[in-house]
């Protein structure tokens, strides 16, 4: 029987390779990485099911009706159907109450039947996210929010990697550069996307060992921290926050920001746009994550892996 710690290694080998996916140098093209990934995941996901029986379960709960929160799981439905593995959305009013939604948690925890739990952020204001988040079982936390994962991960030994950190990392290494002895800078402290890039870049491990620097709205001079970055890493979803004046040359830029601007010149009325200002950035970064197309398509894929090694972790 295969363990766990096989399927990550094994995983991990085809990020090596990574690389060979660029459309061109200086992008990082995140929709050809994680097409990569979702092949590995699917190759796995019919093994464990040939081996085991056993199909990997999502249940993605979306509360309200917000476009874009309704646009993201839709995505992650079709990104599962298209793996192999099985999902289902729970679709729960506006107006849920805080009892209401960790009892369906709570039954979902006891369903065999799914090896993952994904609740879609934000949440309305009446609900207090830390708590609902606490809620989940860590076994089926495949965002690696929990604080019995996010403490594995500070501990250097986690089991889910917090999928936008998983996919910052993995984005990084496929430039071909080292992070270990690079200062990276990261924009934001969030307890889904800076804390645990931040905690993921400064570990003493193969892929990290990075100097890290956290910014956030309390800094006092971003750019005089944003101009030392070897890796500049944005998570603050402020439209062009980052523009040229506040990098150096040869920076890997890694945009994990994103807004809506509008645009009356496009059908929608609004483009999509990263924390980077794109044109003027990307000239002297020596790589960098488009918006879209970048960190968002690598972050599904990274919840597909985290959903399998769920799934084979209940076999173990």
């Amino acid at each position: 029987m295969r363990s766990l710690l096989y399927d990550i290694i094994r995983l991990n080998l085809h990020w090596d390779n990574l690389e060979r996916y660029y459309l061109e140098p200086q992008i990082i093209d995140g929709k050809n990485m994680a097409t990569a990934i979702r092949q590995v995941v699917s190759e796995d996901v019919a093994n464990l099911k040939q081996e085991h029986q056993i199909t990997p379960g999502l249940a993605a709960i979306l509360v309200g009706d917000d476009p874009a929160s309704s646009m993201y799981v839709g995505l992650k439905e079709k990104a599962c159907e298209e793996v192999g593995i099985f999902s289902k959305v729970f679709r729960l009013p506006m107006n849920v109450s805080q009892k209401d939604l960790k009892s369906l948690i709570k039954e979902l925890n006891d369903n065999k039947e799914y090896h993952g739990i994904l609740v879609q952020l934000p949440l309305p204001l009446s609900i207090e996210t830390k708590e609902i988040v606490q809620s989940i079982e860590p076994s089926k936390d495949i965002e690696g929010l929990h604080p019995e994962n996010i403490g594995r991960l500070v501990l250097g030994d986690p089991i889910f990697v917090p999928c936008v950190a998983a996919c910052v990392q993995k984005m990084i290494l496929s430039t071909g550069q080292d992070p270990e002895g690079k200062h990276a800078v990261i924009c934001g402290n969030s307890v889904s996307a800076g804390g645990p890039i931040a905690t993921l870049l400064m570990q003493n491990k193969p892929g990290a060992g990075s100097t890290v620097t956290v910014c956030h709205e309390k800094t006092a001079d971003l750019t005089e921290l944003t101009l030392q970055a070897d890796i500049l890493v944005s998570a603050v979803g402020i439209p062009n926050l980052i523009t040229a004046d506040m990098v150096k040359d040869g920076v890997i830029a890694i945009d994990v920001g994103i807004s809506r601007v509008k645009d009356s010149s496009r059908d929608r009325g609004y483009r999509v746009v990263g924390d980077f200002d794109f044109e003027s950035v990307a000239k002297k970064a020596s790589a960098i994550t488009p918006v879209p197309g970048g960190v968002g398509p690598m972050t599904i894929a990274m919840l597909l892996s985290n959903t399998f090694k769920a799934a084979y972790h209940s076999t173990i």
